[in-house]
């Protein structure tokens, strides 16, 4: 069964990294979980996202197309990446969201994806 990973973050709780090698060593623990997961066979696909400030929302309202910046609610916390997983069970979902690097800071909403009758898998 596949899951989508999604990443929350606060912006104001995210740690900065001071240095280059602060900024480093972050992005190794976001590529180590990665790693694990290829190593592991459950990873599908993941990608982060530029910040909720570069979003577009669009809509459409009797015909007509609008489009607003930024994310479409605001909320603390911002959608900043996902994975999507292969695993057996939920179970097996929410202890590789419990191992996401920002999960000491920020949160993991554990979804399962919805496959329709008729749709390939």
């Amino acid at each position: 069964m596949q899951y989508m990973l999604l990443i929350f973050t606060a912006p104001e709780k995210t740690p900065q990294p001071g240095t280059p090698e602060e900024g480093a060593a972050m992005g190794a623990e976001w590529f180590q979980y990665t790693t694990a997961l290829q190593e592991a066979g459950v990873y599908v696909a993941g990608d982060a996202l530029h910040p909720a400030d570069t979003a577009s929302t669009v809509r459409v309202r009797d015909g007509e197309r609008l489009v607003t910046d930024g994310p479409f609610a605001e909320t603390k916390e911002w959608l900043g990446g996902y994975y999507l997983i292969d695993v057996p069970d939920l179970d097996t979902a929410l202890d590789w969201a419990s191992k996401m690097p920002n999960i000491t800071y920020g949160s993991v909403e554990v979804r399962p994806i919805l496959v329709f009758d008729g749709q390939p898998a």
